[in-house]
C-alpha cells in the first residue's frame, strides 16, 4: 500500500497458480490493509490481508478464477483501493481413464491376412491434455494372435485366425494416462473378439470304403448301410448332403441326401449283364469355389476337381484338361468357346488324372482379385464322353502393399496467433490392400507459436497398418502476425528550417520501429490534418517543403504524424513534429522618406550625429569650404553602421553531467529544480527553449519550455527510488547542446519505527545471549502478556532477555504486546508489536509463517533475528 494520503495496491492486478485438489485454507497471496473479497471459492483475512482457499478447486469445473480485492484503510473518511487478482488452476492427474462404453463382441471373419485391423480401442479422461495422453497395452489373453498398438489402441491380428481351432477370444486391455503429476492412472477392459466361420473345410467321410454283402432276395425298401460324414465348419457351412455319383447301374439303390441312408428299391440279380460305356462323367460338385491366399507359394494346392463315371474300367477311367482360360481374368463366370490352351500368364494348371488344380504363378490381388474358367473331364472309352464344370478362384488379400500418402511432401502455412488445439492439417494415406481405410491424420496445434522464434518446423509423420507403414515430411511455414504496432522513438519531435531554403528541402526523418515482419512491419507514414506547405515520404517518413517558407508570415507549424503497419488489421502510433521557421536575411532595407533634410550649425563639431535611419546609422561630418578665403574649408561626409548580432554559439550547460539534489515529498507540480544553459548570442539569438528528451518515459518531470524550471508531477519518495536520470536538451535553433541530469532524493524523517512480528521458542534453557532491534531514540514499553516476567526488555535499546523465571519444567506459553514510540515530524506514533512466547519439549524443524523466530535449544546459544521487514501502518482507529 502507499503512503500518507493515498491508498492503492502496488500492481493494479496479481496472477497466481495454484494446483487443484489443494486443501481448504492453502494460501495463495499476502496484501496488507482491511480487505474483502467477492468469491465463494477464496476467502480473505480483512486484517492481514492473507488470501486463501476456501474449498477445494476443481480445474474440470473452473480453470480461471477472476478476484475482485477491496482494500479500506482506517482514515476518515476512508481511502479504498482496488486490485484484481486472476487464480490459474493447474491440472493434477486426478482422473482415470474411461473406456468408450463397449458394444458387445467384436465379430470378425477367419481366413483374413495378417494385420488386419480388428478393432479400435478408445479411452479418455477430463484432465488436461498433458495428464490425458492415453497408451496402451494387453495385459493378458492370446499374446500369439493380437497385438495392440500402444499409442493408437488399435488391435490387429499376428496369425490368420481359424475358427475351427478358436471361436472366441477375451483379450485384457489396460489404458493409461500417462499423467505426470501425482503420477499416471489406468484402467481396464475385457475385449470380446469371435472369430466368423467360412466354409474352408471339406465333408470328410468316415471310411474310405464301405463292403457290405446284400442277399439277392432282400426286400425292397431295405436299409442295407449307413454312409457318415462329418465337416469342420459350423452352422450351414457344416450340412452335409449325400448322394450316389456312380454304380447305380439300373436304379436298384437309393442314398438318402440327408441321413446317409442306402436303401435297396428294386429287385437285385446276381447275374447283372458286363458294363457298356453308356454314361458321361458327373462331377462331384457344380460349380467348384475356392480360396487362395495371394502369396501362397507355387506349386500350392488350391482345389480338388472330382468327377465320377458310372461305367467301369476304362470307360470310367478319367483325364481333366482347363477350358475357357482366355475370360477367366474378367472374373465374371461368363463361359466363351472351349480353349484347351491356357494362356501363357494363366496361374493355374491342373493335373490330368488327379484333378488337383495348383498355382504355377505367382497371384497378385491387387491386379487380378477373381479368376473363373472351366475344367473339361474326358474318360478313355472308345468313344470318349466328356463333360465340364465352372471353377471360380477368388484370390485373398494378404498385407502385401506399402501405404501411400497422397502427398510425399506436405507443406502450408500458419498464422503464429493461431489458436491451441485448432486443426492445422490433415494426411491421408492408403494401400491398394482389401479393408484398406483412407486414413486421416489430423495434426493440431498444441502450444502457442512465436515467429520470431521459429518460422518454421519439419515434422515426420508416419503412417501404419500395424505391419507396414511409411512415412511424409510435413512443412509448416510460420507467417507473422500482425501482433505488434509501430513505435516512434519520441512522443514529440522539435526540428528548426531556415525560410529561404528552397521548395523540396528535407528537413527531418521520423522513424517508427515495429517488432513484426513482412507486410505486418512495413510502415506507412502519413499526416493528420496536412498542410499545403509540407508533405512526408510514405515510406522512408522524411518531411519535405511543397512551398516557400515565411518566416514574416508563420514562425512554427505543428504537425501530427501517424505510423501505420500494413498487417491485414493495421495498427498504429502517432508522435507530433513542431517546425520552428527561422528568419532569413529576405528583405532589404527602406527608408521611410524618398527625401531627408537636416539642419547644423556652421560651428557643430565633428562627429555630430545629423539622423538615424532604422539599422544603419548614418553620422555626417559637415565641413564648410569657402574658396574664396585665404584657408580653404570643406566638408566630408561619414558612414557608420551598426553590425548585428547572428546565431553563431550554442547554448552551452554548466557541466555534460549536472547532479541535482532534491529533498523528498515536495508537493506535486513545485518546482524542485532550475536547469540553465548560458548563449553568448545576443538578442533573439541567446533565446533558449528547454525539454526533456531522454528518462521520462512515465512522465515524473517537467521542464518549462522557456524558463528551465523543472517540476516534480509525482509525489518524490525516497523509499520507493532514490534517482532519476534525465537527459535534457538546450535549443537555440539550429543549435542544440545536451546534458545528463542525476536527481538524487534526499531521505526526510517520515517513516515511524517498525517491530516485526516474531516467536521465541526455548527449551528450558536460559542463555545471557540477547537479541535486541536496532536502537534509535525510542522507546519500548510491554503492554500485557509479560505479567509473569518471562521476558526482560531494556527500555531504550529495545534488547530482550530471558527471565530465569523460565527455568522450569513445565510448558510454558505467552502472548505479548510490545510497543515503541519517540517523536517524529509527523506526531507522537506507537507501533504495537504482538508476539509469542512458547517453551516446546520438541521443537519443530521448521516454522512457516513466522517473519521472525528466536530460538534457544538445550545447551544451544540463541540465533540471531532475521532482517526486520519495512512497513507502513498506522494506529488503528
Amino acid at each position: 500500500m502507499s503512503g500518507r494520503g493515498n491508498l492503492k495496491f502496488p500492481m493494479p492486478n496479481y496472477q497466481v497458480a495454484l494446483f487443484e485438489n489443494e486443501r481448504a485454507g492453502t494460501p495463495l497471496l499476502q496484501l496488507h490493509a482491511h480487505y474483502t473479497i467477492e468469491s465463494s471459492y477464496f476467502r480473505i483475512d480483512s486484517a492481514t490481508g492473507a488470501v486463501s482457499t476456501a474449498s477445494e478447486l476443481d480445474r474440470e469445473t473452473k480453470e480461471t478464477h477472476v478476484l475482485r480485492v477491496k482494500a479500506v484503510d482506517y482514515s476518515t473518511p476512508p481511502l479504498s483501493a482496488t486490485t484484481y487478482i486472476t487464480v490459474l488452476v493447474k491440472d493434477t492427474n486426478d482422473h482415470s481413464p474411461v473406456f468408450e462404453q463397449s458394444r458387445g463382441p467384436r465379430a470378425v471373419r477367419e481366413n483374413l491376412e495378417v494385420g488386419y485391423e480388428v478393432l479400435s480401442i478408445r479411452a479418455s479422461d477430463r484432465d488436461s491434455p498433458v495428464n490425458a495422453n492415453m497408451g496402451y497395452r494387453l495385459l493378458g489373453g492370446a499374446w500369439d494372435v493380437f497385438q495392440l498398438n500402444a499409442s493408437s489402441g488399435v488391435v490387429s491380428t499376428r496369425v490368420v485366425l481359424d475358427q475351427e481351432e478358436a471361436a472366441e477370444y477375451q483379450l485384457l486391455v489396460e489404458a493409461s494416462d500417462q499423467g505426470r503429476n501425482l503420477g499416471p492412472l489406468s484402467a481396464t477392459a475385457t475385449v470380446y473378439i469371435e472369430v466368423e466361420d467360412e466354409n474352408d473345410n471339406y465333408p470328410q467321410i468316415s471310411e474310405q470304403n464301405y463292403v457290405v454283402q446284400v442277399p439277392e432276395d432282400v426286400g425292397l425298401n431295405a436299409a442295407v448301410l449307413r454312409v457318415q460324414a462329418s465337416d469342420r465348419d459350423q452352422g450351414q457351412n457344416a450340412a452335409i448332403q449325400y448322394s450316389i455319383l456312380s454304380g447305380k447301374v439300373a436304379g436298384q439303390f437309393y442314398l438318402h441326401s440327408l441321413s446317409g441312408i442306402l436303401d435297396v428299391i428294386n429287385p437285385l440279380d446276381f447275374e447283372d449283364v458286363l458294363d457298356v460305356i453308356d454314361n458321361e462323367p458327373i462331377f462331384v460338385s457344380s460349380p467348384f469355389q475356392a480360396t487362395v491366399l495371394e502369396n501362397v507359394p507355387l506349386g500350392y494346392s488350391v482345389v480338388h476337381i472330382q468327377a465320377v463315371d458310372a461305367d467301369s474300367g476304362e470307360n470310367a477311367r478319367l483325364h481333366y484338361r482347363l477350358v475357357d482360360t482366355a475370360s477367366a481374368f474378367l472374373g465374371d463366370g461368363s463361359a466363351g468357346p472351349k480353349n484347351p490352351v491356357p494362356a501363357p500368364d494363366f496361374p493355374f494348371q491342373i493335373h490330368n488324372s488327379s484333378g488337383w488344380i495348383t498355382l504355377c504363378a505367382e497371384l497378385d490381388r491387387e491386379e487380378v482379385e477373381h479368376y473363373s474358367f472351366g475344367v473339361e473331364a474326358v474318360d478313355h472309352g472308345s468313344s470318349p464322353m466328356s463333360s465340364s464344370t465352372s471353377i471360380s478362384i477368388m484370390v485373398l488379400d494378404v498385407n502385401d502393399n506399402d501405404l501411400v500418402f497422397t502427398q510425399p511432401t506436405y507443406e502450408l502455412r500458419l498464422n503464429e496467433d493461431a489458436a491451441m488445439g485448432s486443426s492445422v492439417l490433415t494426411l491421408q494415406a492408403c494401400d491398394r490392400n482389401t479393408n484398406s481405410r483412407r486414413g486421416g491424420g489430423l495434426i493440431t496445434l498444441a502450444l502457442p507459436l512465436d515467429y520470431k522464434q521459429d518460422q518454421q518446423y519439419v515434422l515426420a509423420v508416419t503412417a501404419s497398418d500395424g505391419t507396414r507403414s511409411h512415412t511424409a515430411d510435413v512443412l509448416i511455414n510460420v507467417t507473422d502476425a500482425n501482433t505488434h504496432r509501430p513505435v516512434f522513438q519520441s512522443s514529440d519531435y522539435t526540428v528548426s528550417v531556415s525560410e529561404d531554403r528552397p521548395v523540396g528541402t528535407s528537413i527531418a526523418t521520423l522513424s517508427a520501429n515495429d517488432e513484426d515482419t513482412g507486410e505486418n512491419s512495413r510502415i506507412t507514414y502519413v499526416i493528420q490534418d496536412p498542410v499545403p506547405q509540407f508533405r512526408i515520404d510514405p515510406d522512408s517518413g522524411t518531411m519535405y517543403t511543397m512551398m516557400e517558407l515565411d518566416y514574416e508570415h508563420q514562425v512554427a507549424y505543428t504537425l501530427t504524424i501517424t505510423a501505420l503497419d500494413n498487417g491485414i488489421s493495421q495498427n498504429s502510433d502517432t508522435t507530433t513534429l513542431e517546425i520552428l521557421i527561422l528568419d532569413a536575411n529576405d528583405n532589404t532595407p527602406q527608408f521611410l522618406w524618398d527625401f531627408y533634410q537636416g539642419s547644423i550649425f556652421e560651428d557643430a563639431p565633428p562627429l555630430t550625429s545629423i539622423l538615424q535611419e532604422n539599422v544603419a546609422v548614418y553620422n555626417l561630418w559637415a565641413v564648410a569650404v569657402d574658396f574664396g578665403s585665404p584657408t580653404a574649408l570643406s566638408a566630408s561626409v561619414e558612414i557608420q553602421v551598426t553590425i548585428l548580432d547572428i546565431n553563431d554559439n550554442a547554448p552551452m550547460f554548466e557541466k555534460d553531467e549536472l547532479e541535482l539534489f532534491v529533498e523528498e515529498n515536495n508537493p506535486v507540480g513545485s518546482v524542485v529544480a532550475k536547469i540553465r544553459a548560458q548563449d553568448p548570442d545576443e538578442g533573439p539569438n541567446a533565446q533558449i527553449m528547454y525539454q526533456i528528451v531522454e528518462g521520462n518515459m512515465w512522465h515524473f518531470f517537467q521542464l518549462g519550455l522557456l524558463n528551465w524550471d523543472l517540476r516534480a508531477l509525482v509525489e518524490l519518495d525516497f523509499e520507493v527510488r532514490r534517482e532519476y536520470v534525465l537527459a535534457v536538451q538546450a535549443t537555440s535553433a539550429p543549435l542544440v547542446s545536451r546534458a545528463t541530469v542525476h536527481i538524487l532524493l534526499m531521505d526526510q524523517k517520515d517513516n515511524p519505527p517498525v517491530l516485526p512480528d516474531f516467536q521465541i521458542l526455548f527449551n528450558n534453557y536460559v542463555t545471557n545471549k540477547s537479541n535486541s532491534f536496532p536502537a534509535n531514540s525510542l522507546n519500548y514499553t510491554f503492554l500485557r502478556g509479560n505479567e509473569l516476567h518471562l521476558l526482560l526488555l531494556d527500555p531504550t535499546t529495545g534488547e530482550l532477555q530471558l527471565s530465569r523465571d523460565l527455568d522450569n519444567n513445565w510448558p510454558l506459553k505467552a502472548l505479548m504486546e510490545v510497543s515503541v514510540s519517540g517523536e517524529w515530524p509527523l506526531g507522537q506514533e506507537e507501533q504495537l508489536w504482538m508476539g509469542c512466547l512458547e517453551n516446546l519439549r520438541n521443537p519443530p524443524r521448521a516454522l512457516p509463517g513466522m517473519p521472525g523466530c528466536i530460538w534457544a535449544g538445550r545447551g544451544e546459544l540463541c540465533k540471531d533475528l532475521l532482517p526486520p521487514i519495512r512497513c507502513w501502518g498506522e494506529r488503528p482507529a
